[in-house]
């Protein structure tokens, strides 16, 4: 059984007929075409399809749009402003802090949710909330640093 979603996403209004057990990763990419978020383990135990859900990290994979709609969605598409990279992106991309890049749309998202919580984290706590994002390449300094840099030009 398929129904009408309503679903705001990025700051742009969204209607799809969709399955009721789709999840809202599935909507993003598939009916939406915002690829940015990652199917990883779809267990919600990789972090790779985060969103940000009213400011909140969520896992996408977990979540049901039905459940979600009239609140505020954001993906890593909506970063940018104005095609002006997020503090964020610009970071990672200085300090080389994405190898393959599949983590890193579920990173951004979570490290954003973090400095809007506390502009200026203590290390530990931008490695506490970016614990549910796994990375297979790296070691998470370059990814730590990049999240110091943001915050520091922010």
């Amino acid at each position: 059984m398929k129904q009408l979603i309503k679903l705001r996403v990025n700051g742009e209004d969204y209607e799809a007929y969709v399955p009721v057990h789709k999840t809202l990763l599935e909507v993003l990419r598939e009916d939406l075409n915002l690829t940015g978020t990652k199917h990883g383990c779809e267990l919600g135990e990789c972090g790779a399809c985060t969103v940000l859900v009213d400011g909140e990290p969520t896992l996408s994979c977990l979540t049901l749009p039905i459940e979600i709609q009239g609140r505020e969605i954001l993906t890593v598409e909506g970063l940018a402003h104005n095609g002006t990279p997020h503090p964020l992106q610009t970071a990672f991309a200085e300090l080389s802090a994405a190898q393959c890049g599949y983590c890193t749309p579920g990173m951004l998202i979570s490290a954003k949710a973090l400095l809007d919580h506390d502009p200026h984290p203590a290390r530990d706590d931008i490695r506490q909330a970016l614990s549910g994002n796994l990375c297979r390449c790296t070691g998470y300094s370059k990814i730590i640093e990049a999240v110091e840099l943001a915050a520091e030009r922010r």
